[in-house]
Protein backbone atom coordinates (compact mmCIF):
# COMPACT_ATOMS: atom_id res chain seq x y z
CA UNK A 1 0.00 0.00 0.00
CA UNK A 2 1.00 3.61 -0.48
CA UNK A 3 0.21 6.72 1.52
CA UNK A 4 -1.82 9.49 -0.07
CA UNK A 5 -3.04 7.40 -3.02
CA UNK A 6 -6.83 7.02 -3.19
CA UNK A 7 -7.76 3.35 -2.73
CA UNK A 8 -9.87 3.38 -5.92
CA UNK A 9 -6.66 3.81 -7.96
CA UNK A 10 -5.56 0.21 -8.41
CA UNK A 11 -1.93 -0.65 -9.17
CA UNK A 12 -2.94 -1.36 -12.79
CA UNK A 13 -4.64 2.01 -13.15
CA UNK A 14 -1.77 3.88 -11.47
CA UNK A 15 0.68 2.23 -13.87
CA UNK A 16 -1.39 3.30 -16.87
CA UNK A 17 -1.74 6.89 -15.63
CA UNK A 18 2.02 7.02 -15.05
CA UNK A 19 2.81 5.60 -18.52
CA UNK A 20 0.71 8.23 -20.27
CA UNK A 21 2.52 11.17 -21.77
CA UNK A 22 1.60 14.79 -22.42
CA UNK A 23 -1.37 14.96 -24.77
CA UNK A 24 -2.49 11.36 -24.26
CA UNK A 25 -6.19 10.95 -23.59
CA UNK A 26 -7.99 8.84 -21.05
CA UNK A 27 -11.71 7.96 -21.01
CA UNK A 28 -13.71 7.27 -17.87
CA UNK A 29 -16.87 5.63 -19.15
CA UNK A 30 -20.31 5.04 -17.77
CA UNK A 31 -21.88 1.58 -17.62
CA UNK A 32 -23.50 1.90 -21.05
CA UNK A 33 -20.35 2.92 -22.95
CA UNK A 34 -19.00 0.26 -25.36
CA UNK A 35 -15.60 0.26 -23.64
CA UNK A 36 -14.27 -2.93 -25.20
CA UNK A 37 -15.15 -2.05 -28.79
CA UNK A 38 -14.08 1.61 -28.48
CA UNK A 39 -10.93 0.59 -26.62
CA UNK A 40 -9.68 -2.05 -29.08
CA UNK A 41 -6.45 -0.08 -29.53
CA UNK A 42 -6.30 1.09 -25.92
CA UNK A 43 -5.79 -0.35 -22.49
CA UNK A 44 -9.21 -1.16 -21.05
CA UNK A 45 -9.54 -1.38 -17.27
CA UNK A 46 -12.75 -2.55 -15.59
CA UNK A 47 -13.71 -0.72 -12.42
CA UNK A 48 -17.08 -2.32 -11.77
CA UNK A 49 -18.91 -1.21 -8.66
CA UNK A 50 -17.66 2.37 -8.88
CA UNK A 51 -19.09 5.55 -10.37
CA UNK A 52 -17.43 8.19 -12.50
CA UNK A 53 -17.38 11.05 -9.93
CA UNK A 54 -15.43 9.12 -7.29
CA UNK A 55 -12.93 7.94 -9.90
CA UNK A 56 -12.61 11.40 -11.48
CA UNK A 57 -11.83 12.93 -8.10
CA UNK A 58 -9.18 10.30 -7.36
CA UNK A 59 -7.58 10.54 -10.81
CA UNK A 60 -7.31 14.32 -10.72
CA UNK A 61 -5.34 14.10 -7.46
CA UNK A 62 -2.48 12.55 -9.46
CA UNK A 63 -3.21 13.46 -13.10
CA UNK A 64 -2.39 16.93 -14.47
CA UNK A 65 -4.76 18.31 -17.11
CA UNK A 66 -3.23 19.67 -20.30
CA UNK A 67 -2.60 23.42 -20.09
CA UNK A 68 -1.78 23.70 -23.81
CA UNK A 69 -5.33 23.06 -24.90
CA UNK A 70 -8.39 25.08 -23.95
CA UNK A 71 -10.61 22.07 -23.25
CA UNK A 72 -8.57 19.21 -21.77
CA UNK A 73 -11.80 17.68 -20.47
CA UNK A 74 -14.60 16.65 -22.81
CA UNK A 75 -18.06 15.26 -22.21
CA UNK A 76 -20.29 13.36 -24.63
CA UNK A 77 -22.90 15.80 -25.92
CA UNK A 78 -26.56 14.83 -25.51
CA UNK A 79 -28.08 13.77 -28.83
CA UNK A 80 -30.70 16.14 -30.24
CA UNK A 81 -34.14 14.85 -29.31
CA UNK A 82 -32.94 12.97 -26.21
CA UNK A 83 -34.84 14.17 -23.15
CA UNK A 84 -31.96 13.46 -20.78
CA UNK A 85 -30.89 15.59 -17.84
CA UNK A 86 -27.17 15.62 -17.02
CA UNK A 87 -26.80 16.82 -13.40
CA UNK A 88 -23.66 14.68 -13.14
CA UNK A 89 -21.89 17.22 -15.39
CA UNK A 90 -22.20 19.82 -12.60
CA UNK A 91 -20.59 17.34 -10.23
CA UNK A 92 -17.74 16.88 -12.72
CA UNK A 93 -17.24 20.65 -12.98
CA UNK A 94 -17.07 20.97 -9.19
CA UNK A 95 -14.47 18.21 -9.03
CA UNK A 96 -12.42 19.68 -11.87
CA UNK A 97 -12.51 23.11 -10.19
CA UNK A 98 -10.77 21.59 -7.13
CA UNK A 99 -7.77 20.60 -9.24
CA UNK A 100 -7.59 23.05 -12.16
CA UNK A 101 -7.78 26.84 -11.89
CA UNK A 102 -9.74 27.04 -15.17
CA UNK A 103 -12.64 25.24 -13.53
CA UNK A 104 -15.57 24.62 -15.85
CA UNK A 105 -13.81 26.59 -18.62
CA UNK A 106 -11.58 23.51 -19.03
CA UNK A 107 -14.65 21.44 -19.97
CA UNK A 108 -16.00 21.04 -23.50
CA UNK A 109 -18.56 18.83 -25.21
CA UNK A 110 -18.09 16.56 -28.20
CA UNK A 111 -20.93 15.26 -30.36
CA UNK A 112 -21.70 11.63 -29.49
CA UNK A 113 -20.25 9.93 -32.58
CA UNK A 114 -17.24 12.25 -32.64
CA UNK A 115 -16.68 11.32 -28.98
CA UNK A 116 -16.64 7.65 -30.00
CA UNK A 117 -14.06 8.38 -32.71
CA UNK A 118 -11.88 10.29 -30.23
CA UNK A 119 -12.27 7.47 -27.69
CA UNK A 120 -10.88 5.01 -30.25
CA UNK A 121 -7.59 6.95 -30.13
CA UNK A 122 -7.41 7.16 -26.33
CA UNK A 123 -4.49 5.61 -24.47
CA UNK A 124 -6.84 4.00 -21.96
CA UNK A 125 -10.52 3.49 -21.19
CA UNK A 126 -11.76 2.80 -17.67
CA UNK A 127 -15.20 1.19 -17.62
CA UNK A 128 -17.23 1.99 -14.50
CA UNK A 129 -20.70 0.96 -13.35
CA UNK A 130 -21.95 4.56 -13.53
CA UNK A 131 -25.71 4.55 -14.19
CA UNK A 132 -26.12 8.22 -15.16
CA UNK A 133 -26.67 8.73 -18.88
CA UNK A 134 -24.14 10.74 -20.90
CA UNK A 135 -21.69 10.37 -18.02
CA UNK A 136 -18.64 9.62 -20.17
CA UNK A 137 -15.67 11.95 -19.74
CA UNK A 138 -12.38 12.24 -21.61
CA UNK A 139 -9.27 13.77 -20.01
CA UNK A 140 -6.15 14.97 -21.81
CA UNK A 141 -2.95 14.67 -19.82
CA UNK A 142 -0.69 17.63 -19.20
CA UNK A 143 2.77 17.86 -17.69
CA UNK A 144 3.82 17.72 -14.09
CA UNK A 145 5.41 21.11 -13.54
CA UNK A 146 8.42 21.57 -11.33
CA UNK A 147 7.36 22.95 -7.98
Amino acid sequence: MLKGIPAILSPELLKVLCEMGHGDRFVISDGNFPAESMGKNAIVIRLDGHGVPELLDAVLKVFPLDTYTQKPVNLMEVMPGDKVETPIWETYKEIISKYDARGEKAVGCIERFAFYEEAKTAYAVVATSEKALYANIMLQKGVVAEE
